[in-house]
């Protein structure tokens, strides 16, 4: 049950004093885990980075080998304020992200710590500024991109969720949450049967899953459409990258406000913590390397388009 943990973090962004204090005072009862907080100002205003690392039991950090999970909850902020009042539907990346951790820091304690470490990294900022976007306005932030995948996106990571609200656009009619195909280095893979399996555990229905296109796994700011910033940790990273959309049925601004659905984000903060269970033990793989390398030998790299 991630329920808990995601109404806790919930209550706790859903305020105009929400900071990365907040995130680190919630870890508070978890000396295990460690958090790095960092203050960036931009040109709209500022945001708190937080990284959260959960270790585990087998993983790099007690001297093991087992693979390590990256965990981004991907968004613009939390809040809009003053244009809106309270928490952004484009909050729900940051939640799930921060949930999971929650999960699995309680997790240790119950004594089910995991093989492998997880670093869960995301941003926390209640008065970012909107921004125009067909069909509908999109949350913008403080920072731009290549700021964000510097703090979230390391190289410890040896694939990675990235969690994002994706409501503003007519192509994902499905309330709940879906999962994208495997992005790795310029390459659009299929999606990985190992997370259709462990999605459909979860929720108890079919897999859903959304399409993306090149445009969305090139860098923002380069003058072409994106569905929004849910792959943008692609660009930042060698290693496999996956998309878990926060959806409904109809189209949802960003910046929408009681626009939320604290189940729905549980659900994906569920998917999440099974994912960490199954890849840092070795039982879930987000892309067959065998294949991808097959391809690179047949057509060349794709690298270039992870830059602008």
């Amino acid at each position: 049950m991630s329920l808990a943990q995601t109404l806790q973090v919930f209550e706790a962004f859903d305020s105009a004093h929400a900071s990365g204090r907040t995130v680190i005072d919630m870890f508070a009862r978890y000396p295990a885990v460690s958090i790095s907080l960092t203050r960036i100002e931009g040109a709209k205003g500022g945001t708190d980075f937080v990284r959260i690392t959960v270790p585990g039991n087998a993983g790099r950090l007690a001297g093991g080998g087992a693979p390590t999970l990256g965990v981004v909850g991907r968004l613009g902020g939390i809040g809009a304020r003053p244009t809106r009042i309270g928490l952004v539907s484009d909050g729900d990346g940051a939640i799930a992200a921060v949930a999971t951790a929650l999960k699995l820091a309680h997790m240790q304690t119950q004594g089910d710590a995991l093989p492998g470490d997880v670093i869960l990294a995301t941003h926390v900022c209640p008065d970012a500024p909107t921004r125009p976007h067909e069909p509908v306005d999109f949350m913008d932030s403080p920072v731009d991109t290549e700021e964000m995948n510097a703090h979230e996106v390391v190289g410890e990571m040896d694939a990675v969720l990235s969690i994002d609200t994706t409501k503003g656009n007519r192509i994902l009619n499905h309330k709940g949450f879906a999962i994208s195909p495997t992005v790795k280095q310029g390459y659009i893979l299929r999606v990985a049967d190992d997370l259709v399996r462990i999605m459909e555990m979860t929720t108890g229905r079919p897999a859903v899953t959304f399409p993306i296109t090149t445009q969305d796994i090139t860098p923002y700011g380069n003058g072409v459409y994106h569905l929004n910033s849910i792959l943008q940790p692609s660009i930042a990273t060698t290693a496999p990258v996956v998309g878990v959309a926060l959806c409904t049925e109809s189209v949802v601004p960003g910046c929408g406000t009681g626009a939320s659905h604290e189940t729905d984000i549980a659900l994906a903060v569920k998917f999440a913590v099974e994912v960490a269970k199954e890849f840092t033990r070795g039982t879930c793989t987000f892309h067959d390397a065998a294949e991808y390398d097959r391809l690179v030998a047949l057509y060349g790299s794709l690298a270039h388009l992870q830059r602008r």
